[in-house]
């Protein structure tokens, strides 16, 4: 049974930076895809990063170079670092998986499988003023 559990988000000032953690339970140990996906009100998701068990990352083009993901294996954590935030990454930002998924996509997606289920955590809020 998978389970996706985001933290980390809040009310910051603009140019401060965060770090998301979202907690996974349930994964294949040997091969996985987990992204960060955020929702601005009113609008659809959007991918924002991705990683897979091979460690192959992959961003949206609108925050490489600000956002990085990673992971701990060990905690069975992965991260999204957010650096200099700015106004217009307020959203709900949450992580995904699809238990049959294994690779990174571009531009921040994983390659999600046709007949898996989509997992996702309950979100965590970061608010940038």
């Amino acid at each position: 049974h998978v389970q996706l559990v985001e933290s980390g988000g809040g009310s910051v000032q603009a140019g401060v930076s965060l770090r998301l953690s979202c907690s996974a339970s349930g994964l294949p140990s040997s091969r996985y895809c987990v992204g960060w996906y955020r929702q601005f009100p009113g609008k659809e998701r959007e991918a924002v990063a991705a990683i897979d068990s091979r460690g192959q990352l992959t961003y949206a083009e609108s925050v490489k170079g600000r956002f990085t993901v990673s992971e701990d294996s060990a905690k069975s954590t992965l991260y999204l670092q957010m650096e200099n935030l700015q106004p217009e990454d307020t959203a709900m930002y949450y992580c995904a998986t699809d238990p049959l998924a294994s690779y990174v996509g571009t531009g921040g997606h994983c390659y999600w499988s046709r007949t898996g289920t989509l997992y996702w955590g309950q979100g965590t809020q970061v608010t940038v003023s």
